[in-house]
Formats: C-alpha cells, structure tokens, sequence
C-alpha cells in the first residue's frame, strides 16, 4: 500500500506544486489549505508523513502546533516543517518537537523528495517493527525452572534497567534473541527501535552498508542498522561470523560512539545499546584467530549463558504445556494434551533445543491427532529414535540381569533427577522411594546428585 501524505499550506500555488510533486513520485496525497482544514484531516485519520508550513492562518506558529498535536496522538509520524520566514531559532523550535526535518522556501524538490522518501521508510520501519515486537511478544515467554532460566529471568530484571552492554552465549535455537528482545522491552529503551543485524545471514561485501549505511551519489541516504536502532538497541546475532575487519570497525564505533557512512564524509554519532550473541565460544575463536579479544571485552560488560535444553530438562514438561496452549489458541483448536513425561521427549538430545521443541508441538497441532497413541507416534517419528524402553531392552539383552537392572535404573534415575531439576524430594516421590533410599541408590548407582 503506498504511503499516504498529508500536505499543510495556506498558499494554493506551493500546495499545488508540493502535491504533484508527491503523486507523480508514487504516494497519495490529502491536503489542507489552513489550520482547522489540517486539524480536521489530523483528527480523522492521522497521515503516514506530514508536510506543514509554520506559518498559516491562525497565528506566527500554527505548524508548530500541528506538529504537537501529530505527536500527541502518534510520535511515530514523521513531520516534516517548511518555512519562508526560516531562520535558526525556528529550525531548533521545530526539532525541538519532533521534526523529522525542516526546510526553507523556496525548496529544491528532489531535496523534499528526498526528506519525504526517508521519512516514509522511517515510519514503515517503526511500525513493521512495533507489529513484530507485539506478535512475538503477546506468543512466547521465558519459560522454565531449571535453576539456568530461572537464573536468567533474573539476570534479565536486573540488568534491564542499566545500559550495560551484554553478551549472550548459548547454542542454536535456545532463545538467545528472545532473551534480547525481553531485555529491550523491559529496558527505558523499550518503545525505542529494536534492529537484528544476523553475522551469519550477510553477503560479506554488506557488513559496512548494513552497519554504517551509505551516501549515495544522488544524495539519498542508506540508513544502517546503527542508525535505524538510534535511541534503542541493536542486537548482532552471531557476531561470531562478522570478518575481522568490520570488528575492527565496531571497536572503533564503541570507542569513539560515531562513525562514517560508506562513502560519507562526516561523522554520525548515535545512541545505541548493543547486545551481542553467538552460538560459538568466543573465547575458542579468539584462540585461533577468528575474533578480536579486544572486542570481546568491550561486548562482554554483561554475560548470559544459556544452557542446552538436553541440559535442562526440568524446564520441557513446563515448555510442552505451554506450547500445547499457545499453538492451541493460535490454530483455534482444542488444546493439545501431549504426555509432559513422555520418554522419547525427556530422552532425546535436542539439537535444535527450545525451537526444535516447539517445531514438535505444531506439527502434533497441525495434524491433530485424536489418541494418546498417534501423539506418540508422531512424537517417535519427529525426533527419530527408537522407544526408550526398546533402547533399553536391545542394550540389556547381551549382558546378565543383575547388569541390565543397573544399566537401566542408572538411565531411569539419572532422567528423574534431571526432569525435576535435582531435587531429591521431589524425584523420591515420583519414583515411589523414601529420601534416604533414594540417596543410597544414586551413591550405589554412581548418580551425581545436583541441586
């Protein structure tokens, strides 16, 4: 849908020009030829981008007030001031309450043209990004009592509020950008831009235009992620994969807090808050050569470490339910009911961890199953592995009872203990043991207890 603009000017031959200017470039257009005009087409329905003369029939600074009154009802629409009585203090006023620019009459057109175009793909990307942010935010919380999450929902609270600048480690699909995005949005930052530069999804030839942005020869700005994430946070994921020189580039923006864009010659300077990810142990590739130490220390103010979910396996019977209720309500179906101890799920080694799980839960939504027998076997089938009891059966079968009997306790218990994040009462009671023998078996088993 092509961005609507809204063009404010007492002078019919100025509003004229500004809107065949604006139609012939692709956008629509409403306009108003004074102040109560503006206000009623204002109060109607607010426009993508606003043209406003400062001064129109009603007083000295009627664009002024226009622009207050945009701002108060969204202060994502961008507004962008004309004037033909220009001079400094007014350009300050007008920034001052939210300009998005201002020019002077007589203006170049492809210099309007130009403000208009920047504006628009300002307000498409505040807003796709508000649509982003309240779909994932309203679906998916941090879920799970393993002593790791609930380590990290705490460490999210806590830091939130500062302007640390964080590192956050854990594999593939563990949440590491949920995690990001919970921070910003519990942060003071958190109606601000939130941007993702992913390292390991660029063309290397991108990284500056996609970081700096660029000037181009007609001289239209590329904004980069630094810029659209200004007065809010910047998350590189997998900055584990960003080459050397571009780190050398980052270091340097965290040092000086400005930077050049590609092929520009002043500096730009931002407000940012950076969060770093990485599935890989930086500490390993600075070793062999892959990532600047320095750097490192400049990103790793603040560590979060997220362990595997084979590693917290407390945390999958809390996860299930919770997904079986989320994609229930998201398909308009009846809500799933999936074992939360089920055997092959509680044994697997999940690889592609809390996503990998979730990915489970929607197919068994999408297919829909009506027994207790086909979840499983769609279960069995999804993760690919044999029934733990068969596993057990086949690895018992060559060795004597007395053997067997401990292989598998060893295997039963261990899994217990796990699922109820090594709380001995707990798992006692499940298993049908007293504490005190439950404590004899582990030591007689070998089963390190953790708490």
């Amino acid at each position: 849908m092509s961005a609507e603009i809204l063009i404010v000017d007492d002078n019919a031959d100025i509003r004229n020009i500004i809107n065949e200017l604006i139609i012939d470039a692709g956008y629509k257009t409403r306009i108003a030829a004074n102040y109560n005009q503006a206000l009623a087409e204002i109060d109607k329905k607010l426009p993508d981008v606003a043209i406003l003369d400062v001064k129109l029939d009603k007083g000295d600074n009627d664009g002024i007030e226009l622009l207050s009154h945009i701002k108060t009802k969204n202060k994502d629409v961008p507004v962008i001031i004309i004037s033909g009585h220009a001079n400094i203090e007014m350009a300050i006023k007008s920034l001052h309450h939210g300009a998005f620019e201002f020019i002077e009459k007589p203006f170049d057109q492809e210099r309007l043209l130009n403000f208009v175009g920047r504006a628009v793909e300002n307000f498409n990307l505040k807003k796709q990004n508000k649509e982003y942010e309240s779909k994932l935010f309203s679906s998916y919380d941090l879920i799970g009592d393993s002593k790791n999450t609930t380590n990290i929902i705490d460490q999210i609270k806590k830091i939130s509020l500062t302007e640390s600048r964080i590192f956050i480690q854990g594999p593939s699909g563990s949440g590491k950008e949920l995690v990001a995005r919970k921070i910003h949005k519990n942060s003071l930052r958190g109606k601000n831009p939130f941007i993702v530069l992913n390292g390991a999804l660029l063309d290397s030839n991108k990284y500056e235009l996609e970081l700096f942005g660029e000037e181009k020869e007609n001289g239209s700005i590329s904004y980069g992620s630094l810029e659209k994430a200004n007065k809010g946070t910047l998350l590189i994921d997998q900055i584990s994969e960003i080459p050397l020189d571009i780190q050398s580039k980052i270091l340097r923006v965290l040092i000086d807090q400005k930077f050049k864009r590609v092929n520009g010659n002043s500096d730009v300077s931002v407000d940012v808050r950076l969060i770093c990810s990485s599935s890989k142990d930086l500490k390993k590739e600075i070793q062999i050569g892959n990532f600047r130490e320095d750097l490192f220390h400049r990103i790793n103010v603040f560590e979060i470490n997220i362990e595997p979910l084979s590693q917290r396996i407390s945390d999958i019977p809390l996860l299930i339910k919770y997904f079986s209720k989320k994609i229930s309500e998201n398909y308009n179906i009846k809500e799933l009911e999936i074992d939360e101890n089920n055997s092959y799920i509680l044994n697997h080694n999940w690889k592609g961890n809390v996503r990998e799980l979730r990915n489970l839960i929607e197919r068994i939504a999408i297919l829909q199953p009506d027994t207790n027998e086909k979840i499983s076997n769609i279960i069995k089938e999804s993760l690919k592995i044999d029934n733990f009891d068969d596993q057990i059966a086949e690895n018992s079968l060559s060795v004597p009872l007395k053997e067997a009997r401990e292989k598998f306790e060893k295997e039963y218990l261990t899994i217990q203990l796990k699922k109820f994040n090594g709380n001995i009462s707990k798992t006692a009671n499940f298993v049908g043991m007293e504490r005190s023998a439950l404590h004899r078996k582990l030591k007689g088993l070998g089963i390190k207890e953790f708490n």
